[in-house]
C-alpha cells in the first residue's frame, strides 16, 4: 500500500512538473516577438524549417525543401538568411515548371535553386539597408549555391536581383528563426 502511494505521489509529482514545464513554455513562446506568415505565428524560438511548415503560403516551399532533401541542412544551427518565395511566386514560373522540378531525376536542379535563396550567416533588412547603402546602392551576396543574389532598395521595398536579371520583392522582413531569419520574396529567383 506504501509503494502505492508513493509511486501515485511520484506520478503526480512528475505530472505537475511535466504541466509546469509545458505551460512555461508556452507562455515563453507567448512572450517572443513573433511575426505571422501564411496565417501562422513564426516563433523565433523555432528552426526555419519548424517554421515554415505551419505558413499555409509556403506549401510549395515546404514540399520542394522535402523533396531536395534539404529538411535537415534547414534545421541545422546556421545560422542561414533564406529568402522564401511563397506559392503564389512558384506560380509565376512558366507553367509545368514546379511538377517538373519535383520529379527525382531533377532533384540536383532543384537543390540548386532551392540554395541560391540562402545566404549563409544572419542578415536582417537592417542590414541588408546598409550593406546597399555601403555598396553604392547595389549589395551583392554569395548564395549556399555558389551564385550570387544583389539587393537594391525601390522606395522602402529591399529587392532582389537574380543572375538572369530576375526581380523579388521582400514582403515580410525580419522573420527570425533559432538557426537564421527568413525573408519572405513575392518572386522565385533563379542561378545561371
Amino acid at each position: 500500500m506504501k509503494s502505492k502511494l508513493i509511486t501515485t505521489a511520484l506520478f503526480s509529482i512528475a505530472l505537475v512538473a511535466g504541466t509546469t514545464s509545458i505551460i512555461a513554455q508556452d507562455k515563453m513562446m507567448k512572450n517572443e516577438k513573433t511575426v505571422m506568415v501564411g496565417g501562422a505565428e513564426m516563433y523565433p524560438s523555432k528552426t526555419i524549417v519548424a517554421n515554415a511548415v505551419n505558413s499555409k503560403d509556403h506549401t510549395t516551399l515546404v514540399a520542394a525543401v522535402k523533396t531536395a532533401d534539404l529538411v535537415e541542412t534547414l534545421q541545422s544551427d546556421g545560422p542561414f538568411t533564406v529568402f522564401a518565395p511563397t506559392n503564389s511566386a512558384f506560380e509565376k514560373l512558366p507553367k509545368g515548371t514546379v511538377e517538373s522540378l519535383l520529379k527525382p531525376e531533377n532533384k540536383m536542379k532543384l537543390q540548386t535553386i532551392l540554395t541560391y535563396h540562402v545566404v549563409s550567416g544572419k542578415h536582417s533588412a537592417s542590414d541588408i539597408k546598409k550593406d546597399i547603402t555601403k555598396a553604392n546602392g547595389k549589395a551583392t551576396y554569395k548564395t549556399v549555391s555558389g551564385g550570387t543574389l544583389s539587393a537594391t532598395m525601390k522606395g522602402k521595398n529591399i529587392m532582389l536581383m537574380d543572375e538572369n536579371g530576375g526581380m523579388a520583392t521582400v514582403t515580410i522582413a525580419d522573420v527570425n528563426q533559432s538557426n537564421g531569419v527568413i525573408h519572405v520574396i513575392d518572386s522565385v529567383v533563379l542561378p545561371k
